[in-house]
């Protein structure tokens, strides 16, 4: 009964999200983030969810606008949120929302890390630019990451929704003060978007440190055959290949691309005699790093992932 009465007590949406707009056009950026949360509360707890969602959105759209990074994501989050609460199916209305909210976060270069130790401003200067982009890049985190298991639940692929994970992989990539491969790398592996994913991976050759860029090209390929996805293997190693061979004409040369080359061609064979001998001759050649331990687990189930 009092759920009912709510219902009926709430007045339209247009009219809190007009005067939360004055609030906010006003600089008091923190105590319309409160209302936002309070007020948008009322319409979930009347399960009024499209009227809380379109306050949610507004205000993020609005707080994201003004430069206010931690209480956009705050509220964005809070959308998604109110998505699950309401069972809202994964559809093209409620991405576009989503798309909307990811493209006003902020995109600021980093300056670069070397800086004169001796001067104390400079030094404080980047401290502060790198932990604004940490927590850019952890807001914008959660709130997508909160939005691929909404789309997974609801409607989208298993593993969410392809855009969401090219959102974040690119965000991570061009924000990110410190790049992690390996996590850019499982985003864009379910992107369904190997061009991007392979010019991506041009770019990171001309930023990393000799002896990384080969690594990351081989984990891409072996990620997409640890999913069975032979299709997208061969077609950024192609696609790399062809991009490199201007810019970086020693890439085919490294043993670990060589390597990953013959692997796509014999899992292509699905010749398991052929995988052993490819195994046993390259091996040896590379052991220059840990890290490349797990190709040779990797390889072993990407041919039976292969011969299904």
């Amino acid at each position: 009964m009092s759920r009912e009465r709510s219902r009926r007590e709430l007045p339209p949406v247009q009219e809190h999200i007009d005067k939360l707009k004055k609030v906010v056009e006003e600089g008091n950026y923190y105590g319309a983030l409160q209302m936002y949360k309070s007020i948008s509360a009322r319409y979930v707890t009347a399960q009024r969810f499209s009227e809380a969602l379109d306050i949610l959105f507004s205000g993020a759209c609005l707080e994201l606008e003004h430069g206010l990074v931690n209480c956009g994501a705050d509220l964005a989050f809070l959308f998604v949120d109110t998505l699950v609460k309401a069972k809202s199916p994964c559809n093209d209305e409620t991405l576009d929302r989503i798309r909307c909210m990811f493209k006003l976060f902020p995109r600021v270069p980093v300056p670069p890390h070397l800086v004169d130790v001796s001067d104390d401003e400079d030094v404080h200067n980047l401290q502060e630019a790198l932990g604004e982009a940490r927590s850019r890049v952890e807001n914008l985190t959660s709130f997508l990451r909160a939005a691929i298991k909404w789309s997974a639940e609801f409607g989208g692929p298993s593993t969410g929704h392809p855009e969401l994970h090219a959102m974040l992989a690119d965000y991570l990539y061009t924000e990110c003060p410190e790049l992690d491969m390996v996590r850019i790398s499982r985003h864009f592996v379910r992107a369904e978007d190997p061009e991007k994913f392979a010019s991506t991976l041009i770019n990171f050759m001309g930023r990393c440190y000799p002896g990384e860029d080969d690594l990351a090209i081989a984990r891409a390929v072996l990620m997409y055959l640890s999913m069975g996805n032979m299709k997208d293997a061969n077609l950024i190693m192609d696609e790399i290949k062809k991009q490199a061979e201007a810019k970086h004409p020693e890439f085919s040369e490294s043993d670990l691309i060589q390597f990953t080359s013959y692997l796509l061609e014999t899992l292509q064979r699905d010749a398991l005699p052929l995988f052993n001998m490819l195994r046993v001759s390259c091996w040896t050649r590379l052991q220059r790093d840990f890290t490349v331990c797990s190709v040779r687990i990797l390889c072993k189930e990407c041919l039976e992932i292969s011969s299904r």
